[in-house]
């Protein structure tokens, strides 16, 4: 493999690590909004059983996730997820 095609696969941070910082994370701004993980199950509609698991391992479904994301006001974070991001020359740096 060459070195610009290995570059492709590189990434700043591992799929347990991204786990780890989402699920910390949500677990953060539930505590500041000052819910207990009961109510903020029964809020969201996702089982109690499930946000545990997820607050303790950090697996949940997708469609889970965005429930909660919703009750805890960052669900539009969302949109943005696999947007392409886009180098600006610097012609474009320097002019905006």
């Amino acid at each position: 493999m060459e070195q610009s095609e290995k570059d492709l696969y590189s990434f700043d941070i591992t799929f347990g690590e991204a786990m780890e910082a989402v699920r910390k994370q949500e677990r953060q701004k539930r505590k500041e909004q000052h819910y207990s993980q009961k109510e903020l199950a029964r809020r969201s509609g996702v089982s109690l059983g499930s946000l545990q698991r997820f607050e303790q391992t950090g697996e949940i479904s997708l469609r889970s996730l965005l429930y909660l994301a919703m009750i805890l006001d960052c669900l539009g974070d969302f949109t943005h997820l696999f947007e392409k991001s886009t180098l600006l020359t610097k012609e474009e740096f320097l002019h905006s």
